[in-house]
């Protein structure tokens, strides 16, 4: 080796160790400075607890006589995932307002909060940002029914919208003028239950389904069985859902006193409606007497101005918007008083865990049950649930806890939301008391089983499985790629069947109801909240509300606290999770707010499939669930 390239060797050396040291130092760097930013945090944080103290509240200011607006960015729901008040006014400073999940309480909070409030002069229903499923009927009427007592306080409610859906205008006609856009429309085409069927779809693809289950209506499982909806699934769906659309009917025609009849009628006969407005959906709207007045949205604005005053930029009305508004609304705190604990068990019922907002996970919801059995300070516990139901397993590991709180010699109470159907049932059956709304929909007591193995679709494309095993039971370890024994189905086919009795035998313990009563109004068939009450399968038609009342009775309290039992993240926590979840969205990870087209609704479509197998994790693969309910 010569002279010049040892020299050069020993160089590069040199300059590769020294980059090293520079690169630690940068990591140190980063490092410390991250630090510094958690220790900033925590400061923020610590000082933002002090201005909000224990109860999660945070000082807004408001102007005199200002609107409150109900402006809703989300998916009504029953829980929410938890959001840092804090960090609200934060978001709302910088122009912020991302769709999540809105809790129906919150809602109702906020509006109960402004009846009394004297800087708030009218309310102003602003819901176009608002989606509402189809199984959330009970939770809007909850909502109005709150409406209609913010009126009482005499304060006015003026509904502004560029278009309503027919969910959003069950709320709007409750207020006392309703405006809508020139180019808006108004389109009520009643309550329906379409599936998607794939069975030949499957067959093309050589999937073999595998499908377990016991009861007539248990029509969860038709679509891979069959290409249509079945006689008994049409019954049992018409029946809850003509209630549901009578209680629409009498809600809004009640709310806009309009004749009876013409709900119906321009639901009907849109085109004739539609001809005799010369096509314009918005006028069509104003000549039914749905809507007051077509106004551009300037012209709402100024409306607004001269009915609250100006902004102090002039540029639009008095007011505070939901979420600026909620962040100061304090939570419900303990005051000293005996405690009723509130524990919800909202979304599908998983094995395991699960946080709110996402699923209700059998051992999350059983924990929170625990803490409330050994809380001397509770004396009685609400089960709230909004389910269509889901693991067989998670639902008994639920059931248990309620018995045990039962066995402590204290009462509980279920209260039904919009949804509380087959697991949903079960972990309800043995409260001391069931409240339903009169549009909850439950029932479906009713067992399934179903997976899908890929045999045929394999050798289609030349793949196989083959081995050997030591019983006739060893092939399930190759099951999915290779087929299902014969013996396997026939033993999973008995367990879904002993399920099912054990279903019935949970609401004959439960409801003190004799297993073939039980039977004959089970077989997996939906029933309506004032159906179920007829059926014994509820006792008492009310709303959350009702429920605490009733659960303070059982106890003997005449004062106490409602608190509500579930995990609460620190402010850190929160924080970090949202600054988190701003990185995706920047990175381009989360769907735009107007993400409409066909590709993006195919790709919500998938994600929402993708969800719904996740699931699927009950470990002896038996599922309690009203799917058609969902």
């Amino acid at each position: 080796m010569s002279e010049h390239e040892s020299k050069f060797t020993v160089w590069g050396f040199i300059k590769g160790f020294f980059k090293i040291i520079i690169g630690f130092l940068l990591v140190l760097q980063g490092l410390i400075g991250l630090v510094i930013l958690m220790l900033f945090v925590g400061v923020i944080v610590n000082v933002s607890n002090g201005v909000a103290g224990n109860n999660d509240s945070v000082s807004v200011s408001i102007p005199d006589e200002a609107a409150l607006v109900l402006n809703p960015n989300g998916v009504l729901v029953e829980t929410a995932e938890e959001v840092d008040p804090f960090n609200v006014i934060v978001e709302q400073a910088y122009g912020i307002d991302e769709p999540s999940q809105i809790s129906v309480h919150d809602i109702v909070r906020v509006i109960r909060k402004a009846k009394e409030d004297k800087r708030i002069k009218g309310l102003v229903l602003d819901l176009g940002s608002m989606g509402v499923s189809s199984s959330s009927a009970s939770k809007l009427h909850y909502i109005a029914d709150e409406i209609a007592k913010f009126k009482e306080s005499g304060k006015k409610v003026i509904a502004v919208g560029d278009f309503y859906s027919q969910d959003q205008y069950m709320l709007a006609a409750g207020a006392d003028e309703i405006y809508m856009n020139d180019f808006g429309n108004l389109i009520i085409y009643g309550y329906g239950s379409y599936g998607t069927y794939l069975k030949s779809f499957l067959e093309k693809l050589k999937i073999t389904s595998h499908v377990f289950r016991v009861g007539t209506f248990k029509s969860a499982v038709e679509p891979f069985l069959r290409d249509d909806m079945s006689p008994e699934a049409k019954e049992a769906n018409l029946g809850y859902l003509e209630t549901l659309w009578s209680a629409y009917i009498d809600r809004v025609e009640g709310a806009r006193g309009l004749p009876s009849g013409a709900i119906e009628s321009y639901a009907n006969n849109m085109s004739a409606v539609m001809a005799e407005a010369d096509g314009s959906f918005a006028e069509a709207a104003v000549q039914a007497g749905f809507v007051d007045e077509l106004k551009s949205r300037a012209a709402m604005n100024e409306y607004l101005k001269q009915t609250f005053g100006a902004s102090k930029d002039g540029k639009s009305f008095k007011n505070v918007g939901f979420r600026r508004y909620l962040a100061s609304v304090e939570r419900d705190a303990d005051d000293g008083d005996p405690n009723i604990a509130v524990i919800t068990a909202a979304g599908t019922i998983i094995d395991g865990e699960a946080p709110a907002g996402r699923a209700a996970g059998g051992d999350t919801v059983a924990e929170q049950l625990k803490k409330a059995r050994l809380d001397d300070k509770v004396k009685a516990v609400v089960l709230r649930i909004d389910s269509p139901g889901g693991s067989t397993f998670a639902s008994e590991v639920i059931r248990s806890e309620v018995l045990a709180i039962k066995k402590a010699g204290k009462p509980v109470v279920a209260s039904m939301g919009s949804l509380a159907a087959s697991g949903g049932y079960w972990i309800a059956s043995p409260a001391d008391e069931i409240w339903a709304a009169p549009t909850t929909i439950t029932g479906s007591i009713g067992i399934f089983g179903y997976f899908n193995t890929f045999e045929n679709t394999a050798a289609e494309l030349g793949v196989f499985v083959d081995g050997v095993g030591t019983t006739s039971l060893s092939p399930l370890l190759a099951t999915g790629i290779g087929p299902l024994p014969e013996s396997a189905s026939a033993i999973i086919q008995q367990s879904i069947e002993s399920g099912y009795d054990r279903f019935l035998s949970v609401v004959n313990e439960g409801r003190s109801l004799e297993k073939d009563y039980v039977d004959s109004v089970g077989q997996g068939r939906v029933w309506i909240g004032g159906k179920a009450k007829d059926l014994r399968l509820v006792d008492n038609l009310g709303d959350y509300d009702d429920a605490i009342a009733a659960a303070a009775r059982l106890a003997k309290l005449e004062k106490y606290d409602v608190v509500k039992m579930k995990e609460r993240r620190t402010r850190f926590e929160m924080l970090l999770g949202n600054v988190s979840s701003r990185m995706v969205a920047m990175a381009g990870g989360e769907k735009s707010k107007r993400a409409n087209g066909a590709v993006a609704r195919i790709l919500s479509e998938a994600e929402k499939q993708a969800a719904f197998f996740e699931d699927f994790n009950d470990p002896n693969a038996s599922y309690a669930r009203c799917i058609s309910c969902e």
